[in-house]
């Protein structure tokens, strides 16, 4: 039995801070995410630790207790890149949101927040809220396994007509 995609998840991966430097004086950073069984990966931005990236990756979710995955990597051109740092994040705040049936709700109306604790990657509070009919989420990941760096990413639910009836 094939699971039932419930949504899209658009991951807006907005940019980097502060990022490890793994080449000579800087890095040659991109992002990889990841769910499940789905991989997808930004554009390499040239000798910069404080990329800006603004690419929106579309991942399909079927099981939004599946923990988003993200890897920083360092291009390299005759080595293996170098790991600059991963995170994770949780989309089921963002998920119980859409299931309210907001309409009608003044853009920019915080649904509810995320606080930064042991257990996730966030740097800072994170929001999810309304505007112009959907539900988005912002985050500022703090990298683990790296001496420095963070990712500010924003998501964006988009239903699907499989998930109406959510």
């Amino acid at each position: 039995m094939v699971p039932e995609m419930l949504g899209l998840l658009k991951v807006k991966v907005q940019r980097g801070f502060n990022l490890a430097v793994r080449d000579f004086w800087s890095s040659d950073p991109y992002v990889i995410v990841k769910m499940g069984k789905q991989k997808l990966k930004t554009r390499v931005v040239r000798r910069n630790t404080n990329p800006v990236w603004n690419e929106e990756l579309t991942l399909s979710v079927e099981d939004p207790n599946l923990p988003v995955r993200l890897e920083v990597f360092d291009k390299d051109t005759f080595s293996l890149d170098d790991p600059m740092g991963r995170a994770e994040f949780d989309i089921r705040m963002l998920v119980e949101a859409v299931k309210m049936k907001l309409e009608g709700l003044p853009n920019g109306t915080i649904i509810t927040t995320v606080t930064p604790c042991r257990k996730n990657c966030l740097a800072e509070v994170s929001r999810v809220y309304w505007s112009d009919g959907e539900v988005f989420q912002d985050l500022i990941l703090r990298l683990r396994d790296v001496e420095r760096g963070e990712v500010e990413l924003k998501l964006r639910w988009v239903s699907t007509q499989s998930s109406r009836d959510l």
